[in-house]
């Protein structure tokens, strides 16, 4: 594969932690090379070495692609009477889930396929060059292994969540054996990752330690949906299980933020989907501050947060929740690649991690938050290779 030169980098945002030139480890006036598909050189562009072409981005900024830890991207269907009525005033409550579920079990692969890989590239385009999916819209043993499957073609990190919340006229315990028998059979061989809906008005934490339990004996990784629409003991259970991420955060008690600053379970929070459901924002600087790690992610759904912009959720984290430009970017990108436990490969610009780039229109990364809403995308480069715009 040719080697590339990237140069007229007015500022990197590298998250390499040897530079110590802060969070982002940015560097001004900065080049990097490419080859074979990942980041072979990064520096002042004055100490560039030569490659087999160049690319000049005339005082553009880059930063690492975006890394979306948290999506439901395949699903049937539209809620916006829903979304309509909560701008109205009505609570946001777990069960609009099973309108969905409805629309998606009657949807065919093909439309299902087409939808997902629509969303997909909508969000690759605008620098999301690596997502997590999950299942939960089906809530039977075919359809959940159905979306597992449809979702593993346009991602390695599947995540089964048969536990999203319980169809109607089933008994909870009764389903909870089903997520964890036959489901989880069908589902595994699909999937990466395991998660729950550890809610009132989903599962409660006893169910919650059945399913994660399960999951983990199957060889499945563990995420918890908690602590969204109140307390309660989601971020507790995700910290003693050791999940990868315990996701929402918006009702933390002083010893849930103590706790996920003493673990490695990564509080993946998620704003475009608070602003929906009009819910407090989770208390990310006292989270930052405890030395929690925060990741970004767009929860994008039909329901509550139908968007995959993290350039949106980036601005509304700085803007709204108190969180610096820097801080954000980093949970966009390297905090994503941490709840996902790919922080070895992508979510950084550093030699021999892959060359997931994102040049923007703007000389830095705090346009972002600067000048909310606008599209800066330029030029997005996932493992080297640069991604058609139109």
């Amino acid at each position: 594969m040719t080697s590339e030169l990237i140069t007229g980098i007015s500022e990197l945002t590298t998250n390499d932690p040897a530079l110590e030139t802060g969070l982002g480890g940015r560097i001004r006036d900065a080049a990097l090379v490419v080859d074979d598909g990942r980041v072979a050189w990064v520096g002042r562009a004055a100490a560039a070495p030569d490659a087999d072409r160049r690319t000049d981005l005339e005082g553009r900024a880059v930063l690492p692609g975006w890394v979306d830890s948290h999506t439901h991207l395949v699903f049937a269907g539209d809620r916006s009477e829903e979304f309509e009525h909560r701008m109205a005033g009505h609570a946001y409550a777990a069960g609009g889930i099973r309108t969905t579920m409805a629309a998606t079990r009657g949807a065919s692969d093909e439309e299902l396929r087409a939808a997902a890989a629509r969303a997909r590239d909508v969000a690759l385009r605008s620098g999301t060059t690596w997502l997590e999916v999950k299942t939960g819209y089906a809530l039977d043993v075919e359809g959940e292994a159905r979306l597992a499957r449809l979702a593993a073609e346009i991602t390695s990190d599947v995540t089964f969540l048969g536990a999203h919340v319980v169809p109607p006229g089933t008994d909870a315990d009764e389903y909870v054996a089903l997520v964890t028998g036959p489901m989880l059979d069908a589902v595994a061989p699909h999937a990466r990752w395991i998660d729950v809906f550890c809610e009132t008005g989903a599962f409660t934490p006893e169910q919650s330690r059945v399913v994660l339990e399960a999951g983990r004996r199957a060889g499945l990784g563990l995420r918890v949906h908690g602590n969204q629409l109140g307390p309660g003991e989601g971020v507790a259970l995700a910290v003693e299980l050791g999940a990868a991420s315990v996701d929402h955060c918006n009702h933390l008690s002083a010893s849930d933020v103590d706790a996920l600053a003493a673990s490695d379970t990564v509080a993946t929070l998620l704003p475009a989907c608070d602003l929906s459901t009009r819910q407090p924002f989770p208390p990310a600087r006292e989270l930052i501050d405890a030395g929690a790690t925060v990741a970004l992610a767009s929860n994008a759904n039909p329901g509550t947060s139908n968007t995959t912009s993290m350039a949106f959720c980036v601005a509304t984290a700085v803007l709204q929740m108190r969180m610096t430009v820097e801080e954000a970017v980093w949970a966009a990108t390297a905090g994503g690649a941490i709840a996902l436990r790919r922080d070895d490969a992508v979510g950084r610009i550093a030699p021999g991690f892959r060359a997931d780039l994102h040049a923007i229109d703007a000389p830095s990364v705090s346009h972002f938050a600067y000048r909310p809403g606008m599209e800066l995308t330029h030029r997005v480069s996932r493992g080297g290779a640069e991604v058609p715009r139109g």
